[in-house]
């Protein structure tokens, strides 16, 4: 299978190349000039990706899925009024791009999974929450609502959608 993945050099999304490409998919990772992923893994390989255009390289034809990880690490620094910008940009705009590029392509991608978090609840306290909740009303949940109803979009065009809202991520080699 052939799928374009996002968020390609972070923490899930290095792991996720390496195992996909183990077990024979192609995949393209859409890489910004300025942060292009780093040694090639057998079975992957770059695709030009503009977020701020929604510039697409051409080897992006015929991906029958999307893997939409992007996203400006939410623990990469104080949250002044400039980090906040990036961390809203890098997701609401960069998905927003994304997808606008998927709905030019003459074949549409079957699916799109895309990345969300928990802070779409917001601090509920103690209160028990289903995947059925209300946002909450914090910075992060309006993030994160916005960002997931850009990945939706995808629906217009007849891609199914799937959502994952992350927690924080442990691993041997990064996370929290």
């Amino acid at each position: 299978m052939k799928i374009l993945l996002t968020g390609a050099t972070g923490l899930v999304g290095s792991a996720l190349v390496a195992a996909l490409a183990r077990d024979g998919h192609m995949v393209c990772r859409l890489v910004r000039p300025q942060t292009r992923a780093e040694g090639g893994v057998a079975g992957t390989f770059d695709v030009a990706w503009n977020p701020e255009t929604g510039e697409l390289g051409g080897a992006a034809v015929g991906a029958e899925a999307v893997i939409n990880l992007g996203g400006a690490s939410i623990a990469g620094g104080r949250w002044t009024d400039s980090r906040k910008k990036l961390l809203r940009t890098s997701r609401v705009e960069a998905t927003r791009a994304l997808v606008t590029a998927l709905g030019k392509m003459n074949a549409k991608p079957d699916v799109m999974v895309s990345a969300s978090a928990i802070g779409f609840y917001g601090n509920r306290g103690d209160e028990v929450l289903t995947e059925e909740s209300a946002p909450g009303n914090d910075f992060l949940a309006g993030i994160s609502k916005n960002w997931e109803a850009e990945a939706l979009r995808a629906e217009e065009f007849r891609t199914r959608v799937v959502i994952t809202r992350f927690g924080i991520i442990l691993a041997k080699n990064g996370g929290a």
